[in-house]
């Protein structure tokens, strides 16, 4: 019933406008966490709306309008409330608004509905299941050891179905992510350390059994943690593990190829396409269907397919990611990342699954190449500046090498930060299979929120610590 009022809305628009296409959005989710402090389970606000938004082009500009409701007798009232938006533009040009006109979009014709598997589904369990299991899974890490004095389990889940039509295309598809997470809290004496481990899929209730076999490991970092030592600032061969990969690939190379940033003229990577950026080892690529992952998807948020776009090639910068409107502009190809935070919030290029290729050195190579260095591990946070390619993250532990071997020695907070080509290009090893994971959000602009992922393989680097 739904379609055939989104049919019936749109042939009033194609009569009326060049160009008119709508995005339907029907998502739900829930978030869970047990903790020192209690249990909470409820619905999530920000992954939870239904809704629709129309684009349309009048020759000259895109407009856009949203709203959260259709049934027939608000058509005449949704057709009425597009011309208003354009006439509020019009309005706003004449009295001297500056704004961009478009080309005309042009679209391939392409019917497509998909539906990802859903073996352990999340929606079809009791919330008492979900919550009894993360209670089980922090009773098990707090008993391993005295010195745990608390452990946060959290889970989140979102299934959601997309709708989009246009003159040339009609695609349907509906998803489920859900992702896993503790957060561990050691103590001895005065000193508090905490150690983070984070899992997703797309297959729903198995995240919670990688959980389970994690426990072990993410204790005893969480233990070695309170013995930590103050590292000596400076530069170092460091081996990255690939949740470390993962954020210096999202925040070294990620951001900065956004090419909506390129329109705004404020990324150094669009002077670069072409150059080298990186050593010969390093191919990367992002997009929708550039891996199976929380942010794998059939189309974006503009009727585009998703695809896998190799951003650099054995070191040569390809291509950046764009959203539709963005490649009108700069004339290339869209590819498939334009993604809204909701059915409320503008469409901008976004990162998806963004990750190194892995290579062919074995992690023991790596390790005993190494005269002095580190391992870095659980990555926290990390900012970049694409317009000056800057980066700097929070790792939060760097295990010592010495002679190429291990010491045993753990050094913490580790701050990583440095010239984005210069890491890039120091890479010198790297192993072969590449992990992701997509436990959390990437914000624009310290907002419009949408779940990426990211990661690589096992890498060896020349990087600047402190």
């Amino acid at each position: 019933m739904k379609r055939e009022l989104i049919r019936q809305l749109m042939e009033r628009l194609w009569a009326k406008y060049e160009y008119a296409s709508i995005l339907m959005n029907d998502a739900r989710g829930k978030r869970y966490s047990v903790s020192g402090q209690g249990v909470s389970c409820a619905m999530s606000k920000m992954l939870s709306e239904c809704g629709y938004v129309i684009k349309a082009y009048d020759g000259r500009y895109f407009c856009e309008y949203s709203f959260g409701e259709l049934r027939e007798d608000s058509i005449d009232r949704i057709v009425s409330a597009v011309g208003d938006v354009f006439a509020a533009r019009e309005k706003a040009e004449k009295a001297g608004f500056q704004s961009m006109a478009y080309a005309k979009p042009e679209e391939n014709e392409l019917v497509s509905f998909t539906e990802n598997e859903m073996h352990q589904n999340p929606d079809e369990c009791s919330d008492e299941i979900i919550v009894d299991r993360l209670r089980r899974i922090r009773e098990h890490a707090m008993s391993l050891d005295k010195r745990i004095f608390d452990c946060r389990t959290d889970a989140q889940y979102q299934i959601y179905s997309k709708y989009f039509l246009s003159p040339a295309r009609e695609l349907s598809q509906k998803l489920l992510w859900m992702t896993g997470s503790y957060f561990m809290m050691a103590k001895k004496g005065e000193i508090i350390k905490s150690y983070y481990k984070a899992y997703s899929n797309r297959d729903g209730m198995a995240v919670l059994d990688k959980m389970d076999d994690g426990i072990s490991v993410t204790v005893k970092g969480a233990l070695e943690l309170l013995d930590a030592c103050t590292i000596k600032p400076g530069e170092y061969d460091c081996i990255c593990t690939p949740e470390v990969t993962g954020m210096i690939v999202h925040e070294a190379f990620g951001h900065g190829v956004e090419m909506d940033m390129f329109v705004k003229d404020r990324a150094l990577a669009k002077d670069y396409i072409g150059e080298r950026v990186a050593s010969e080892l390093v191919t990367m690529h992002d997009g929708g269907k550039s891996a199976v992952e929380v942010a794998s998807y059939e189309f974006d948020d503009e009727g585009v397919s998703g695809k896998d776009t190799v951003i650099i090639d054995k070191g040569i910068l390809k291509s950046g990611i764009c959203d539709y409107q963005s490649a009108i502009t700069l004339g290339v190809e869209p590819t498939g990342n334009g993604r809204r935070e909701s059915y409320e919030r503008k469409a901008y290029t976004r990162m998806t699954n963004t990750f190194f290729e892995g290579g062919s050195d074995s992690l023991e190579d790596m390790i005993a190449s190494v005269k002095y260095g580190f391992i870095l591990e659980n990555a926290t946070c990390g900012m970049e500046d694409p317009k000056n390619w800057g980066i700097q993250c929070m790792v939060n532990m760097a295990r010592e090498i010495s002679d190429g071997k291990l010491t045993g020695k753990i050094f913490s907070p580790i701050v990583l930060s440095g010239y984005v080509p210069d890491l890039l290009k120091s890479i010198s090893m790297m192993s072969p299979r590449e992990e992701l994971c997509g436990s959390g959000f990437c914000g624009k602009g310290c907002k419009e929120w949408v779940k990426v992922s990211d990661g690589g393989p096992y890498i060896k680097a020349k990087i600047r610590l402190g």
